[in-house]
């Protein structure tokens, strides 16, 4: 698999990398063989970049991937983040950085993280503390790149003049755009970007069906519009006509949305997340795919500017800063 290289101090990996979060939390109940088996079928296969983070079960998540990479470590990259407190609120205060990179090193079984994010923005902490206690890290050899995620040019601008940013990471798709604003910033500061749910949370895969029936357990039950009566039928249309274009290129529909994510920029490598390893392979397939100008057109014409029902609640645009 081609490789792209995220931001200007060296991190490279592989054009389509791997979310592990859906393994343990947010869409049902977790599956850790099933998403062990995913993991070793994405390595197979050459993906190099695995994402994971202390909110997702806890440490659980992490020591699933530690365990199952192992024996391959220092072929990949490892992604993980810290930032949330267990009732949802934030702490970014630089002791609990430092708190929770020791216990990601000692949950993931390895000796320094390569990618470490703050997951979300603290508003109680300026964000040049947050950038000083990762550099910090990096400097004492326990982390290799720094990366921020839902966050702002503002505060991308300040934090990279205290510790370089590698990546950026937010939530990007066909159904979601409103992260186009920042990439004139990360141009400007020549950071990567990574975008998470980039199969629109599993809507642009053809197998949608309506939030009712999902797990209760399952953000896609009660979170997320995109899923409730009216936005549903709409963005079931438009996925059925993205999956008729795919089909003329001999591609399925979530290939498509991939290969469109890699189409927008070399600085992009989206991270699909799957409990399958048959999914593995099909997003993996989509780094083959190349895209015409006529192909992005007709996506344009599909979705012109993403998809139907904010992607929390009332909320349609973030307050980045």
């Amino acid at each position: 698999m081609q490789h792209r290289t995220l931001g200007r101090q060296g991190l490279s990996v592989a054009a389509i990398g791997y979310g592990a979060m859906g393994i343990s939390i947010a869409y049902g109940p977790g599956d850790e063989a099933q998403g062990v088996a995913a993991i070793r079928r994405a390595h197979e296969l050459g993906v190099t970049f695995f994402d994971t983070a202390e909110l997702y079960g806890w440490g659980e998540n992490e020591k699933i991937v530690g365990r199952t990479v192992a024996g391959f470590r220092d072929e990949i990259v490892i992604a993980t983040k810290f930032g949330f407190t267990r009732d949802f609120g934030t702490d970014s205060r630089p002791e609990h950085i430092r708190e929770v990179a020791e216990a990601s090193l000692a949950h993931l079984g390895v000796d320094h993280i390569d990618v470490l994010y703050q997951h979300r923005v603290d508003p109680d902490v300026p964000i040049e503390d947050v950038a000083g206690a990762v550099k910090e890290l990096i400097d004492a050899g326990k982390v290799r790149y720094f990366g921020l995620s839902e966050a702002g040019p503002t505060t991308i601008a300040r934090a990279h003049a205290v510790q370089p940013v590698s990546v950026l990471q937010t939530e990007y798709s066909l159904f979601e755009r409103d992260v186009e604003r920042l990439f004139p910033t990360l141009d400007e500061l020549g950071i990567g970007f990574v975008p998470y749910s980039p199969l629109g949370r599993g809507f642009i895969t053809g197998t949608a069906k309506p939030a009712a029936e999902h797990d209760p357990s399952d953000m896609r039950y009660s979170r997320d519009p995109r899923w409730h009566p009216g936005n549903f039928e709409k963005n079931v249309e438009a996925v059925q006509r993205l999956a008729a274009l795919a089909a003329t290129k001999d591609a399925t529909v979530s290939q498509l949305a991939l290969a469109w994510l890699l189409a927008q920029g070399e600085h992009i490598v989206p991270i699909p997340g799957t409990r399958s390893p048959e999914r593995v392979a099909e997003n993996v397939g989509a780094a083959e795919l190349t895209l015409t100008e006529q192909d992005l057109a007709a996506i344009h014409e599909i979705l012109p500017t993403g998809g139907f029902g904010a992607r929390y609640g009332e909320q349609s645009m973030p307050n980045w800063v």
